[in-house]
């Protein structure tokens, strides 16, 4: 089954909201067999809504529209949808109902323009949303489904989950795809990708397919089979192999985090854990804090910027700070030796060097980073070389933080 997405919203388009439904909607399809072969997002305009009703791609089974189905005036997603199927808008009593106890359940008064949202189209299938007041609708078309459902994401989850997708089902003969990801962190896609090359062709014999997804700092590996879960304890076997094959690199699975895995270790372990940092400003210590129940490990944070509450606060040496610089192996290895015995924790990881855009020079180029760790086992740092990009700087240096400690734990 092959799918098309169509998002209506110029709030979309000027990047003032992220279009999450597209996302969302692309991973629910794959996961019962259908497949996006199209996503695009156009301007809450009849003549752009028309143009793209009418170009769409060859050899699509349903046409998937999100957006433009509030109750003011601009949205004319409605309206023009009568017109191309040639309908007429009637009050729908099923709906009408909904809307009015949805607002008399929360003690709010109905407009008039709430009332015209139980308006729809005359020829078409209603589909019910369980969690607003617009309506989903399904029409059909020369063999071709178009269903047009509203923009807010929980209620368009709402409605694809509990209606459409039962119904695809029940339609089409959908063969379910399974997919594993793995998560691996400090290592680029195409050294990766030498490392596991013979891992990878063994997958290609098995008839399954590999997909390298690389982000800042992270590269998912992604193995699907369209066999659904009949090749779940395969996959499974495979991960195994891989996890053997690049223990350092290899962190987790699908929604797992670097954060939500070391917290895992850490309340396995009994271990307590906290963070001494200048060049992430604290960024660290957020990151681990992001996961519920994380004050049953982590024990607080030093936000060390300057030399001076380096030496003041910290303890670090005035001599290690003029021989070394803020930025080096041995002050990374004090700050991180000096929290572990103010923070009172058994790992402490400490974070020092030049995110940029200035402040580098030829020995100490921007992007250079030292992290510490220390524990009852012995204090150490390591040097990373990034790049000279500020943000990306940081962002690998929480991230290669956080892996470290999972190696060490």
């Amino acid at each position: 089954m092959r799918i098309e997405i169509i998002c209506i919203g110029d709030e979309l388009l000027i990047g003032q909201t992220i279009n999450t439904n597209a996302s969302w909607l692309g991973q629910t399809f794959s996961s019962i067999g259908a497949q996006v072969v199209k996503s695009s997002c156009i301007a809450d305009d009849k003549n752009e809504i028309i143009s793209a009703l009418n170009h769409v791609s060859e050899g699509i089974h349903a046409v998937i529209i999100t957006g433009g189905l509030g109750p003011t005036k601009d949205d004319i997603t409605k309206h023009t949808l009568c017109e191309y199927f040639n309908t007429e808008l009637e009050i729908h009593a099923p709906t009408l109902e909904k809307i009015q106890a949805f607002f008399a359940a929360r003690n709010r008064p109905m407009l008039e323009s709430n009332n015209l949202q139980a308006a729809l189209p005359k020829d078409c299938t209603i589909l019910t949303n369980n969690y607003g007041t617009a309506a989903g609708m399904w029409f059909e078309k020369n063999g071709l489904i178009y269903i047009s459902l509203p923009g807010v994401p929980y209620e368009m989850k709402g409605i694809i989950s509990e209606e459409v997708v039962p119904r695809f089902q029940e339609r089409f003969q959908l063969n379910s795809i399974y997919h594993k990801t793995a998560l691996t962190q400090g290592l680029g896609e195409s050294f990766l990708a030498e490392k596991i090359k013979d891992w990878e062709e063994a997958l290609k014999v098995q008839k399954l397919s590999l997909a390298y997804l690389p982000s800042p700092g992270i590269v998912k590996l992604r193995i699907t089979s369209f066999k659904g879960q009949r090749d779940a304890l395969l996959i499974d076997r495979y991960m195994s192999e891989l996890n053997l094959l690049i223990p350092e690199y290899f962190y987790g699975f699908d929604d797992d985090t670097l954060p939500s895995v070391i917290g895992g270790i850490l309340k396995e372990k009994r271990k307590t854990v906290g963070t001494v940092e200048s060049c992430t400003s604290g960024l660290l210590a957020s990151q681990l804090t992001s996961i519920p129940g994380s004050s049953a490990y982590f024990l607080g944070s030093i936000l060390s910027y300057s030399n001076d509450l380096k030496m003041n606060l910290v303890g670090v040496k005035k001599d290690t700070l003029e021989k070394f610089g803020a930025v080096s192996e041995q002050t990374a290895i004090e700050m991180a030796d000096a929290g572990r015995k103010i923070l009172g924790v058994d790992f402490c990881i400490s974070t020092t060097g030049i995110a940029g855009p200035d402040g580098g020079s030829v020995e100490k180029p921007v992007g250079l980073v030292w992290i510490g760790i220390s524990s009852e086992n012995g204090t150490f740092a390591k040097k990373y070389r990034f790049g000279d990009h500020r943000e990306r700087n940081i962002l690998m240096t929480i991230l290669s933080a956080q892996n470290l400690l999972r190696l060490n734990l």
